[in-house]
């Protein structure tokens, strides 16, 4: 059933919407195309500008939306193209805080809204922490409406000068047909065998190989497991910087840890584990974490940051950086089949309070109409 879009009545034209992206993490861009699905089928032209990265990896083409290729930099070609993009927009929403900024840049000397989406906070150390609380204090002051996907980031863009700050609706999208997983339970042999799980338990953490992400303390633990037996397998799923460092320490110190790089089947590879691992609260709604619980696998993860509003007591919850407590809480789920089936149960329960796809939609919706006047037609 095609959607009737309330967005285009008679002599009124559709709203015109720009998506800024920048280099994009999996959650921002994963929202992004979900969102544009849902304004393209009611009626909004959507253009998201990103780099040509993110469209093939994404295909917000395929969703309806135009493409436009701007690349992360903030140099002048790239706000050049992006202005040219917002030319005609009835109001931009960017994602994360470099789009934002490359968005308050290209409309300097225009009144189009600007919406911001905050799905992290950015890590950073000495000078260049105080030069992004700049790069913040700019965009929150410029944008109408600030929308933070946890009460954490609601509350830093209000200290830090937003007009409207309100926490995001940000559902957790579903794949894409073209991309639907195989059954799982026929999968699950396939993919333990060939990461050299067979007989052995498979504990998985996904995401980029940053400081900020906890593998050092991942790593720590990972000496506790050696002890056990059958030995845990331990992967990890991300490409990153620490990626050297990271497998110098696996070797030297034998740890039972394979790092898989990046891979396009992490949804299959969780849905194989016997324990997922989140050893920070990096992400604002971990994307991992939200995968685990829907997936059914026990989920052991860092009390810090948005991870306990996001789970609830659906999760193992340890202190973060704290490599004993990370390690212990592993080996005594491992040790109870039934703390790991009343995990899986509650997972699925605290899944269901999250947002849906039409109600993220729907929200971003209704910020949109209250920032834009009726469109007569031209």
């Amino acid at each position: 059933m095609t959607p009737v879009s309330s967005h285009s009545p008679h002599g009124q034209a559709p709203l015109r919407t720009v998506q800024v992206l920048g280099g994009g993490n999996a959650g921002s861009s994963a929202h992004v195309r979900s969102l544009a699905t849902g304004l393209v089928a009611r009626g909004v032209r959507v253009t998201v500008c990103a780099p040509v990265e993110a469209d093939h990896a994404y295909d917000f083409t395929g969703a309806g939306a135009e493409h436009v290729h701007v690349p992360r930099s903030s140099d002048p070609a790239s706000v050049a193209a992006l202005r040219q993009a917002c030319t005609h927009a009835d109001l931009v929403h960017a994602h994360g805080l470099h789009a934002s900024f490359r968005a308050v840049l290209a409309l300097s000397g225009r009144h189009t809204p600007l919406v911001v989406t905050w799905h992290d906070r950015a890590y950073a150390e000495g000078a260049r922490a105080h030069f992004l609380r700049l790069l913040e204090r700019r965009v929150v002051k410029t944008a109408a409406v600030v929308l933070g996907t946890t009460s954490t980031l609601v509350d830093r863009a209000r200290r830090t000068g937003a007009r409207d700050a309100r926490l995001a609706a940000v559902a957790l999208p579903g794949p894409r047909e073209a991309f639907e997983p195989e059954d799982p339970d026929r999968l699950r042999p396939k993919v333990r065998a060939e990461l050299g799980a067979t007989g052995r338990p498979l504990l998985m953490a996904v995401g980029s190989l940053d400081r900020h992400r906890g593998y050092d303390t991942l790593l720590d633990a990972a000496r506790v497991w050696r002890r056990l037996d059958p030995v845990p397998l331990v992967a990890i799923a991300g490409e990153g910087p620490l990626r050297a460092e990271l497998q110098q320490r696996i070797e030297d110190e034998q740890l039972p840890v394979r790092l898989i790089g990046r891979r396009d089947d992490a949804t299959e590879l969780l849905a194989a584990a016997d324990l997922a691992l989140l050893p920070s609260g990096g992400e604002s709604r971990s994307v991992l974490a939200q995968e685990a619980l829907h997936a059914r696998v026990p989920l052991v993860a860092a009390a810090c940051g948005a991870v306990p509003e996001l789970v609830g007591d659906a999760a193992e919850l340890v202190p973060a950086g704290d490599a004993e407590a990370l390690a212990h809480a592993v080996v005594r789920l491992l040790d109870d089949p039934e703390r790991q089936e009343l995990l899986r149960d509650k997972g699925l329960r605290q899944a269901a309070t999250w947002p849906t796809e039409d109600e993220t939609v729907a929200q971003v919706l209704s910020v949109y109409d209250e920032l834009t006047q009726p469109r007569p037609l031209i």
